[in-house]
């Protein structure tokens, strides 16, 4: 017997955005890290152990992320690849912040296949770092609710904003 399922395929366009830092690679992931860094689960758990609010979450995620973003996961491409011959720098990050998310999440779940945002730093052929991403503001706007599309919106400010604080004028590269 089998079950049938339903399903519903939603095409959509993404924007991806490739900014020449003009920066050296390992000065820029310094830099980066330092202006969004890691989330700290052990603080949630610790709100959550003692019975806190969301007001608490809030104000845990406001001082881990000074810039209103942080980084969830770290996956350094060059040692899974060099055995292969690779020596390309190559560095993708999970950014984001939860509470920003559950703005969004509340509209709907699926908002959480674009939260934390994806992005990959690379080294080019001088050995300078290149920010590669989705535009959020694109990738949220696919799921066609208002509300979720502006906070996308305030996400690309934010990582422009990220970005100048490290060195880098990207206004006009998420137009």
């Amino acid at each position: 017997m089998t079950n049938s399922v339903e399903f519903e395929v939603t095409p959509h366009t993404l924007n991806r955005i490739d900014i020449a830092t003009g920066v050296e690679f390992d000065e820029f992931i310094r830099a980066f890290e330092k202006a969004a860094p890691n989330f700290d689960p052990a603080t949630v758990r610790q709100i959550v152990e003692r019975g806190g609010s969301w007001d608490d979450v809030l104000a845990a995620a406001a001082i881990n992320a000074p810039n209103d973003l942080m980084v969830y996961a770290k996956i350094d491409g060059l040692p899974l690849l060099g055995l292969a011959g690779h020596a390309t720098k190559a560095i993708e990050y999970l950014l984001g912040n939860h509470t920003i998310a559950e703005t969004m999440f509340r509209h709907d779940p699926k908002a959480l296949l674009y939260a934390p945002l994806r992005l990959l730093i690379h080294a080019d052929a001088d050995g300078n770092a290149v920010f590669s991403m989705d535009q959020p503001s694109a990738a949220f706007g696919s799921l066609g609710i208002a509300e979720v599309t502006k906070v996308g919106e305030s996400l690309d400010r934010k990582v422009v904003n990220l970005l100048r604080i490290i060195g880098v004028d990207a206004d006009l590269a998420f137009g």
